[in-house]
């Protein structure tokens, strides 16, 4: 049960035939394998070991790849980091971690040395070059390493193979554990109910530090036994373009991409030939029932929308028959997985009424990095509270709708935002009396993550450009506002809570 084992023993089988052709330089799962058991004789020349943290810091690359698979064959953990972290959060996350590892390239580097440059214990290992003491070079590294290592995988089933930090409600960002149990067990759901086969193509246009684009996609064709088409960046135009000329299968993104896959299709004279296609998958926020109905009318497929988090991979999936597939509908769970509709009381709902989902099953992660009270307060009885409200169509054999978010959770183009970490970087500009970050329906972000700002009495109210500014300089670009609205006070009841929803009402329409 160590997911790094399954995918060679997959590659081992599969020998020559192409895994990965990014950016046109294809791999075959041999090379793969070849490369990940090297980049493990690496890692284990510098004694990385079970339990130990090492930390990826990349932009979309082989790399990333063959590092991940070769931190989970020593029975070390990975922590994926969104490349646009800001020094302060990188900071935040090799400390909270407990890192001792932390793989980045220059250019990122020079941004956080300031930060952690003199954390204890962290050693950096930069995949450009080495620059300055302190600092190893991948390539010099693995040039003076042999080739040839034999993986053992000393890791159990339960044992945490990757660190995902989520967002925080109180600003402070939670590291969900996930196992190697964990990732088999969707892996191989989602393998049976989306019928993957060694025949499909999928066009990759995923970032690899997510979720989405990491245990769905990357780990979903390496197990396939599947060909990927990797672009290193979203272009809407080349994606029409991969899908006619490579032959594609499957194609998997956020609602963000298509709607700007849709505007492009109407832009093109000439429309591309989807004949092989077999499925266009979306997740990571809503999709609207607009954007189904568009894409299903221009290109004649319904896309297949699924449903899952960090905490609990995916949970739910409308089928793979298109027929079965329907708008502002998730689904259905899993295989290995269930679901329940609960009140506020922690009882079941009536059939059709709405409630916060709950989910159990082989899939959900055992808690949080280091916060054993968030753990807690966030299962019952084995059950992980997903904080998002939906119900279930019990005449349809309990297909799930969600119909919003019982925490204040912000979706925008498939990142999650949580509003309490940007308001408290709004709050400590002098300026700013106190501030509110909401969420505004966008149609090409689905969210759009925007700031109502109180400016601080007897003091030049800060301009919104000045605001964003401030807020680009400590949070990763997706976080930041779009748009920054001035107030005189905020909205609050009787009882002095803040009513956000009354903020939406307000500034929904507002440029």
């Amino acid at each position: 049960m160590n997911l790094a084992s399954r995918l060679s023993g997959v590659a081992k089988r599969s020998g020559d035939k192409p895994s990965i052709v990014f950016e046109n330089h294809a791999y075959s799962f041999q090379d793969v394998d070849r490369h990940v058991e090297h980049f493990t004789a690496l890692l284990a020349r510098l004694n990385v070991k079970i339990g130990d943290r090492v930390a990826i810091q990349l932009t979309k690359r082989m790399e990333f790849i063959f590092l991940e698979l070769a931190v989970l064959s020593l029975g070390a953990i990975v922590i994926p980091l969104n490349p646009d972290y800001r020094p302060q959060e990188v900071e935040y996350f090799l400390t909270d971690s407990g890192a001792s590892l932390y793989v980045t390239d220059r250019e990122r580097l020079a941004r956080v040395q300031p930060h952690v440059g003199q954390l204890d214990g962290l050693r950096t290992i930069l995949v450009d070059s080495a620059e300055g003491a302190g600092t190893l070079s991948l390539s010099s590294e693995l040039e003076t390493t042999p080739r040839q290592f034999t993986r053992t995988y000393p890791t159990a089933e339960d044992d945490v193979a990757v660190i995902c930090y989520t967002s925080g409600t109180t600003g402070r960002p939670k590291g969900a554990m996930i196992t190697h149990r964990n990732l088999i067990a969707n892996m191989t759901a989602l393998h049976q109910i989306w019928e993957w086969s060694d025949r499909d193509v999928l066009l990759h246009v995923l970032p690899l530090f997510h979720v989405h684009g990491l245990f769905v996609a990357l780990h979903g064709g390496l197990n396939a036994g599947a060909t990927m088409i990797m672009h290193e960046k979203f272009d809407p135009f080349r994606i029409w373009q991969t899908l006619d000329l490579e032959q594609c299968t499957i194609l998997m993104g956020v609602p963000t991409m298509y709607q700007r896959l849709l505007n492009q299709w109407e832009q093109m004279e000439r429309k591309p030939d989807l004949k092989t296609m077999r499925v266009f998958i979306s997740g990571s926020g809503p999709l609207l029932e607009t954007q189904f109905n568009r894409f299903e009318q221009a290109t004649g497929f319904r896309i297949l929308e699924r449903y899952g988090m960090t905490e609990a991979g995916m949970i739910t999936s409308n089928t793979i028959d298109s027929a079965g597939r329907t708008p502002k509908s998730v689904g259905y769970p899993l295989p290995g997985v269930e679901i329940r509709v609960v009140s506020d009381q922690g009882h079941d709902v009536a059939p059709g009424e709405v409630g916060e989902v709950w989910t159990r099953g082989d899939s959900i992660f055992p808690g949080y990095w280091g916060m054993p009270e968030k753990t807690r307060d966030s299962f019952c009885d084995g059950w992980f509270k997903t904080g998002d409200l939906g119900y279930q169509d019990h005449e349809d054999r309990g297909r799930l709708y969600l119909v919003g978010r019982a925490k204040e959770l912000i979706i925008t183009g498939g990142y999650n935002v949580y509003p309490k970490e940007v308001e408290n970087v709004l709050e400590s500009l002098d300026t700013i009396k106190e501030a509110a970050v909401i969420g505004l329906p966008d149609e090409d972000f689905g969210e759009r993550v925007t700031a109502v700002v109180v400016p601080k009495e007897g003091t030049a109210a800060p301009s919104p450009e000045m605001i964003i500014g401030h807020c680009k300089g400590s949070l990763a670009g997706y976080k930041c506002p779009k748009s920054v609205f001035l107030v005189d006070q905020l909205p609050r009841n009787a009882m002095g809570k803040l009513l956000k929803g009354a903020l939406v009402d307000r500034f929904t329409g507002a440029s």
